[in-house]
């Protein structure tokens, strides 16, 4: 979703850096609603209340892959999770996520150094842009990329694809999120990946992944950027 054109750097030396954010994790804690709407459709498959481990493990993979992963469903059944998990989501646990403490200061300085930004995430594009909006953070980005409700797109590597067409002119582009399929995703069009260390990931994982590097606060991606 191209939300409104390019920023330039400075100088005027023509589009500056190209910027990408994960959503979910790094831009803003969205567990209460995501959780929630989890418990909600667990219950209604009838199966145990998942564990606060399989909680956090579906915080960031597609949600296909998370209920299929972290609470071992299979075919027909995956497909009644997520309804089940959107029907509560849309109809307001959506909305039940705060900014993390320092984004919107790091978004701030980013835009005013140049850069393009632009989020990439694997929730449905719609539930991206409502959050965004709802938590005065869309106007930061210059576009959003998301999975489509169909499925079709749901895949990081997918969504940074995305972000690189809108953005074909975006100098040595690079993302910033806080798991291993952020990492990954990255990787499969050869961009560094930065962890978001404030992020739900257990201690250890973006590291191992192959982040280049893991900012412990957003106040510290800027001197992180520096040397990327």
């Amino acid at each position: 979703m191209r939300l409104h054109g390019t920023i330039s750097t400075a100088g005027g030396e023509g589009p500056g850096r190209l910027v990408l954010f994960d959503l979910d994790g790094t831009l803003v804690d969205s567990t209460p609603g995501i959780w929630a709407s989890i418990r909600v459709a667990a219950t209604e498959l009838g199966l145990p209340a998942p564990t606060p481990a399989q909680l956090t493990a579906m915080v960031g993979p597609p949600l296909e892959e998370g209920f299929a992963g972290a609470l071992g469903l299979t075919g027909a059944d995956v497909d009644r999770a997520v309804l089940a998990y959107r029907a509560h989501y849309a109809a307001g646990a959506v909305l039940d996520a705060t900014v993390y403490p320092g984004i919107p200061q790091l978004l701030a300085a980013l835009r005013a150094d140049g850069a393009v930004l632009a989020v990439a995430t694997s929730k449905p594009e719609p539930f991206a842009v409502r959050v965004l909006e709802h938590l005065g953070l869309l106007a930061a980005f210059d576009s959003v990329h998301g999975a489509t409700m169909d499925g079709t797109v749901r895949h990081k590597e997918q969504v940074v694809a995305a972000a690189l067409a809108a953005h074909p002119d975006g100098a040595r582009p690079v993302l910033i999120g806080d798991r291993l399929h952020d990492v990954l995703g990255a990787r499969a069009h050869g961009l560094p990946c930065i962890g978001a260390g404030w992020g739900p990931a257990p201690a250890g994982e973006l590291e191992a992944a192959g982040a280049v590097a893991v900012a412990a606060t957003p106040a510290e991606v800027l001197a992180v950027l520096a040397r990327t």
